[in-house]
């Protein structure tokens, strides 16, 4: 029935749908593994799927050459696709799927080069040098942040630093600001910078890990 509706409902179409490798899911007696022995007796199906599609950003965008040439920014695997017999609340059998999802950058270069500068210890205040692309929309709100290598989200910094605010020397090619010895931690470690752009809502720049 879904494979007829795809070939006739075109929004269906560009759906994508695991191979089905487990057994039909609907429709079970109660707290069992039995298919339905009421008078009834409806025949096994597999109602429960999992369907899905990929947003061309290529069709939608504004501007003629935002993705040029490339593939979708966004891809989506399919790693499994299962059913779970265990569950008995309910004449179905609850269907999961675990995706991997992997964002492809937009640029090739980073928005904003930077680097700490000499070394960095909790005895001395510290410096980072930073350059940003021509054109980058630079903001008032815009902050540098040091972390540790294994950070998993922009709120992991340990600290930071405004980019205007904690500016101390500027010219054609770069810009220099300092953070505070009492914010570096003295446990020491690997840490790296990274610059976030509020107008943007990314980090748009990530130094090369260096010691603390």
């Amino acid at each position: 029935q879904l494979n007829m509706a795809k070939k006739k409902e075109a929004f269906l179409k560009e759906f994508k749908e695991g191979p089905l490798l487990f057994k039909p899911t609907y429709k079970f007696d109660l707290y069992s593994e039995v298919y339905d022995t009421s008078e009834k007796k409806r025949k096994p199906a597999w109602t429960d799927r999992i369907l899905w599609k990929v947003k061309n950003l290529r069709e939608d965008a504004s501007t003629e050459g935002e993705f040029p040439e490339e593939e979708n920014p966004v891809s989506v695997t399919l790693n499994n696709y299962v059913s779970h017999m265990s569950y008995g609340i309910s004449d179905h059998k609850p269907v999961t799927g675990t995706f991997k999802l992997e964002m492809k950058p937009l640029v090739s270069d980073p928005l904003v080069m930077l680097n700490a500068e000499g070394e960095w210890s909790a005895e001395h205040d510290v410096l980072i040098r930073y350059s940003a692309a021509p054109g980058f929309p630079s903001s008032a709100w815009d902050w540098i942040g040091l972390f540790q290598v294994t950070f998993r989200h922009v709120k992991d910094y340990v600290t930071y630093a405004w980019v205007e605010d904690d500016e101390i020397a500027s010219n054609r090619d770069s810009k220099q600001v300092y953070m505070s010895a009492s914010e570096i931690p003295k446990m020491g470690g690997e840490f790296l910078l990274c610059y976030y752009s509020n107008n943007l809502h990314s980090i748009v720049g990530i130094s090369e890990p260096f010691q603390v």
